[in-house]
């Protein structure tokens, strides 16, 4: 993929610059839409309760699946963070920043920060949503193998 089918930081002329996150992305191609990752591994089993370690968890979850679609971290246009204690993530915000560029690199999507009373699984400090433009680059609806019998119905 090339660096010009990449998605592209939006910034409005005259706005002071945004650190850490775009104000807005523009892309084109197939979209993934990536559900609440939480700082658990594949085996959905919590290897830590630091915030800082399932916030690095939870980009890795999200990269995980956006790869899945044959997309990086770079084709990532938006992510929507779910935390528990704004308190300790704005106290904690360079070992975050560390935590996200190890995963992420220095691309920064829109993103936005919400701090919820809690989450459905208790031990969870953070939760991550993500989309995705795979600029027509990733793999097509029709070529992916869709693994139905791993969704689960609600009961």
């Amino acid at each position: 993929m090339s660096n010009t089918d990449l998605p592209q930081a939006l910034h409005p002329k005259g706005w002071k610059p945004a650190s850490g996150y775009s104000n807005g992305m523009v892309a084109s191609g197939p979209m993934v839409f990536v559900g609440g990752q939480i700082g658990w591994n594949a085996d959905q089993v919590f290897e830590s309760s630091d915030f800082v370690e399932q916030s690095r968890q939870a980009l890795r979850n999200v990269v995980d699946v956006v790869a899945e679609a044959g997309g990086s971290p770079e084709t990532i246009v938006r992510l929507v963070w779910y935390v528990t204690d704004k308190r300790e993530y704005t106290a904690r915000l360079k070992e975050v920043g560390a935590a996200y560029r190890s995963v992420m690199g220095k691309h920064f999507p829109a993103m936005t920060l919400v701090e919820v009373s809690g989450l459905l699984e208790g031990a969870a400090k953070v939760e991550i949503e993500a989309t995705a433009v795979l600029s027509g680059s990733g793999k097509s609806a029709a070529s992916m193998r869709l693994d139905t019998s791993a969704a689960t119905a609600i009961p």
